[in-house]
């Protein structure tokens, strides 16, 4: 099961294995949007988009839906990475919880290029339309009303990448939910640091001969390999590594085993077109435009948005019920991945869902 690649360390430190099911039984189906523009103006005859709902759709007596949750994953994750890692779903979605299950529709997406919706892997290789966060938004829009019939959201939350998509559902789609929640992000260009991260991950796949310009037979390993330096780095926790492999030899086995599952469960061109899909990704000229409560979360110890930049602190600021919490680093917190962990910053959610519940 592919989990997120700013994740993969962290997992191997702690695989949470399949989730002990504590809440109602997830379904799966397929969106096909037809003749579907991306902002480049190219063109799929058929897009399929994935998807995992867990509840029941309620509606009120205006014919509103009132309890639909939406949930997006991280950079080459998917929804199934995200719902099987225990310690989130059964924090969250199990009765009585903060988003309990028996209560709220739970709505998790596959963006494009990843799980279970269409990607340059299907086929088409480097051919794929080169897709960007506001089409993967729009992909999502189109999923939640045309598939599902959705008319609302209770509440727009992701981790990462998916993080990001809720400030672009913000202000996108400003009237459309109560409540917002992105876990582990900046509402800024993708620049700095941060882009070249990115960036040498690509380079380090398309510069490997091996990727014969995305027609390759097998997976282009050195270039695989190569770009695990900067993804590794990415979404590391240094303490929870330390404490995962505190000696030389342990280091070294655990450094073999993540190689070895990017490299079996990663596609060098999927990979290439979901870090490049942040290219135009620039909430920043659009906050005053985000209507509903956000709270955005980030952690101390996040190395793709490092508390020092200041970049967040200023701009909450613009939005006009928007609130930033920046969790201090402890021996539970793991980096980039505290995105994923609810026993951390759960009290927050509840708190932003009864701020945001409706008189």
């Amino acid at each position: 099961m592919l989990k997120n690649i700013l994740l993969i360390a962290l997992l191997a430190i702690a695989i949470t294995g399949k989730a002990q099911i504590k809440y109602p039984t997830p379904e799966e189906s397929d969106y096909i949007a037809k003749d579907f523009t991306f902002e480049s103006g190219e063109k799929l005859p058929e897009l399929r988009v994935h998807c995992i709902t867990v509840g029941k759709q309620h509606k009120d007596a205006m014919g509103q839906t009132d309890n639909a949750i939406l949930i997006m994953h991280g950079t080459t994750g998917d929804s199934k990475g995200l719902i099987g890692i225990e310690r989130f779903s059964n924090t969250l979605f199990a009765p009585g919880a903060v988003l309990d299950a028996t209560r709220y529709y739970i709505v998790f997406v596959d963006g494009i290029g990843h799980g279970k919706s269409s990607k340059p892997s299907d086929g088409l290789h480097m051919k794929f339309p080169k897709y960007t966060y506001n089409d993967m938004v729009k992909a999502q829009y189109l999923l939640v009303t045309q598939h599902l019939g959705i008319n609302h959201l209770r509440l727009v939350m992701g981790t990462s990448m998916g993080a990001m998509h809720t400030w672009v559902w913000g202000y996108t789609y400003p009237d459309f939910m109560d409540a917002l929640m992105p876990l582990a992000s900046n509402p800024v260009e993708i620049a700095g640091r941060n882009r070249m991260m990115r960036k040498l991950a690509i380079d380090m796949i398309e510069n490997d001969p091996a990727w014969m310009g995305g027609e390759y037979k097998t997976q282009p390993k050195e270039g695989l390999l190569g770009a695990t330096a900067s993804l590794l780095f990415m979404g590391s926790s240094s303490l929870q590594m330390q404490k995962a492999a505190p000696t030389r030899d342990e280091e070294d086995a655990l450094l073999a085993k993540t190689e070895d599952r990017y490299y079996h469960l990663l596609d060098a061109n999927d990979v290439i077109y979901a870090f490049d899909a942040s290219r135009y990704y620039n909430p920043e000229p659009h906050l005053e435009q985000i209507k509903a409560p956000l709270f955005a979360i980030n952690s101390a110890d996040d190395v793709i948005n490092p508390p020092e930049l200041g970049l967040i602190d200023k701009d909450i600021k613009r939005v006009a019920k928007g609130r930033y919490i920046l969790l201090p680093i402890t021996d539970k917190t793991s980096g980039h991945g505290t995105h994923s962990n609810p026993t951390i910053w759960g009290d927050y959610l509840k708190e932003l869902m009864v701020i945001s519940e409706k008189k």
